[in-house]
Order: C-alpha cells, then sequence, then structure tokens
C-alpha cells in the first residue's frame, strides 16, 4: 500500500487530508512539526510526503533541504506563501511541486497521483558527461569545473539531467518543464530561462556566448557535448 506523510501543524488539515487519502487507499501517517517529520523519514520513508513551509519549528524549505539529504520521496508543498520566491527557492531545494493554500482536495488528490507516477517511472541517472570545461557524474551527483567541486541545486541537477537524457537533441519547453517541475507547469518558461542562465554562469566558459546549453528560442533547449 502506498504509504503517504502528510506534515502540517493545523490538526483540522491534517484530518480531512487523512480521512481523503485513506478513502483512497493510501495508508496515512501524520507529523505536526519539521523534527517529527525527519525523525519518521529517517526511520521508515514514506512513499511521498505532502508538507507544509509553516512549521512551528524548523521552516519547511529546511525540512525539504534535509530530507534530499537521506531520501528522493517525491515532496509536495502546501502553503499560504503566494511570492514566487519562495515557490522558487522550495522546488530549488527539492521539492516536486507547490499548491498554494487554501486548495481543492480534488487538486492536491491529482498532484499527488502525478507525482507518484512521475516517481514510478523515474528514468535511471544518464551516463555521466565531461568536457574540456566541466563534468558531470549524475549517479554521485558530484560536479566539477577546472578540477574543483562545483555546487548545483537539485533543481539544476533535474534539469540537467533531462537534457543529458536527449543530448545533442532538442528538447522541448513544455516535456522540459514536466520533467523537472511536474505537472501545471508547462506554460512556466521563465522558470527555464533562470535556470539556464544560472547553469551557463556555472558551466560555460563564455556563458554569453553558450557553447553547450542551446536555446531554440521559444520551442526548447539542447545540450551539446
Amino acid at each position: 500500500m502506498t504509504r503517504i506523510l502528510v506534515v502540517d501543524d493545523d490538526p483540522a488539515l491534517v484530518r480531512t487530508l487523512g480521512i481523503n487519502l485513506r478513502a483512497r487507499d493510501y495508508e496515512v501517517e501524520s507529523a505536526f512539526d519539521g523534527r517529527s517529520a525527519l525523525q519518521s523519514v529517517a526511520d521508515a520513508p514514506a512513499d511521498l510526503m505532502v508538507l507544509d513551509l509553516g512549521l512551528p519549528d524548523i521552516d519547511g524549505v529546511e525540512v525539504i533541504r534535509r530530507v534530499r539529504t537521506m531520501s528522493q520521496l517525491p515532496i509536495i508543498v502546501l502553503s499560504a506563501r503566494h511570492e514566487s520566491d519562495d515557490k522558487v527557492e522550495a522546488l530549488d531545494e527539492g521539492a516536486d511541486d507547490y499548491v498554494t493554500k487554501p486548495f481543492g482536495v480534488d487538486e492536491l488528490l491529482a498532484r499527488i497521483r502525478t507525482s507518484l507516477r512521475r516517481s514510478a517511472v523515474e528514468e535511471p541517472p544518464a551516463p555521466s558527461i565531461a568536457t574540456a570545461d566541466f563534468s558531470l557524474d549524475f549517479a554521485e551527483r558530484v560536479a566539477t569545473r577546472a578540477g574543483h567541486p562545483l555546487h548545483l541545486t537539485p533543481t539544476e541537477w533535474r534539469l540537467l539531467e533531462a537534457l543529458a537524457h536527449h543530448r545533442g537533441h532538442l528538447v522541448r519547453q513544455e516535456d522540459l518543464l514536466f520533467a523537472v517541475w511536474g505537472n501545471g507547469y508547462e506554460r512556466q518558461s521563465h522558470y527555464l530561462r533562470v535556470y539556464t542562465g544560472n547553469l551557463r554562469r556555472k558551466l560555460e566558459p563564455t556563458p554569453g556566448r553558450p557553447r553547450y546549453l542551446q536555446t531554440e528560442p521559444g520551442i526548447g533547449y539542447r545540450l551539446e557535448v
């Protein structure tokens, strides 16, 4: 049975989600603060986490950051925060989806089904890449440039891996957005502009004249290695 960990400090919301999830044959575990959530993941990782950012002890973004050191379980964020910076930060630290409160239960259930499907059919790591300027080991999540360690965020890794699976070929914007951010983000093309810009600054010898991360304006991107 698929096990879902619901993390929120609102008992009424946790109870409502628990009733709806159990009615659809999910096993549900609850946590009301960040420390309890992290302990649950360490003891017996769930198949998916539904996580509120506004927890009483540890900020939800920090919970995501710590979870990602020990598990790749899908994380769907619930938050009353509407600012795009909060959304980008949560996704950048490794969240798989972001639902803004108030939300419809049917919408959340659809997001859960999508995240579980993506997790079940997730592709194996892309083959390692070595160029004259940088190297990428997708299996170990290790990047170097000029022999020195290079920090890439979880979102940057997912974007590079989606491109690396089709290296040398054009990947359409909507396919990249689904692969990296999931269902419902197919129109958020500005995410790709922001993250490819960050990656070019980190990887390209001349970011203004990219050699590796190529753009086909309005269509998609390709990784030339």
